[in-house]
């Protein structure tokens, strides 16, 4: 849930959210229907209903809502007269969570309440997901895997600085994967890629 930047241009991959956006995205399956085209590319409404295990009524007046606010289009050079190719319209979303949290409107907070708590189910099923099948991965990837955590004192100022170092981290990443896709890890290492997922959560605990 990435704060806004404090300056520079805005990126024009990534759509910011404002009130009306917020409210617009904040049902669970809108925020399934998003992550999945932005994974896994342009889909007809049915074809992310058999993806998600939904309706195919249900996943197209839900993407006919995301148009409506900007996530996503149609993508005209699939579309035909019978069924809509959809694809979404950034390559990722900016909040200002600690302002939203702190909104004057009680719909504006309990839809950054719901957002967070649906990325959070999403993350868990994910993982839950990868624990499942890592038998069925090839050692190479058995092996690349992580599941840890950190106990460390900070300030807020600490917290932030270090949340922003490793966002800076899987950017390059990100960046040289947009230079040579097929070759984005070590060149000694170069194989086959994957979608893999990078879940990252930096939150304070109350003392004991």
């Amino acid at each position: 849930m990435p704060d806004e930047p404090a300056a520079g241009a805005p990126d024009p991959g990534v759509i910011s959210l404002d009130p009306r956006t917020l409210r617009g995205l904040a049902h669970p399956l809108r925020i399934r229907l998003l992550a999945a085209l932005r994974e896994y590319g342009p889909a007809t409404a049915s074809g992310l209903a058999g993806r998600l295990g939904e309706s195919s009524g249900a996943t197209s007046y839900h993407l006919r809502q995301l148009a409506a606010y900007g996530f996503v289009e149609e993508d005209p050079g699939r579309g035909t007269a019978r069924e809509r190719w959809w694809k979404a319209a950034h390559s990722g979303t900016r909040f200002n969570a600690a302002g939203f949290l702190a909104h004057a409107d009680p719909e504006v907070r309990a839809a950054i309440g719901l957002l967070g708590r649906e990325v959070a189910a999403t993350h868990a099923a994910e993982l839950e997901t990868w624990l499942a099948t890592v038998g069925d991965w090839p050692e190479e990837w058995r092996r690349s895997f992580d599941l840890s955590d950190f106990a460390l004192r900070l300030t807020p100022a600490g917290a932030r600085a270090l949340r922003e170092e490793l966002h800076a981290v899987v950017e390059r990443y990100r960046t040289r994967q947009d230079a040579e896709p097929e070759t984005a890890g070590d060149t000694a290492e170069a194989g086959e890629t994957a979608h893999v997922r990078v879940h990252l959560h930096t939150f304070p605990r109350a003392a004991d």
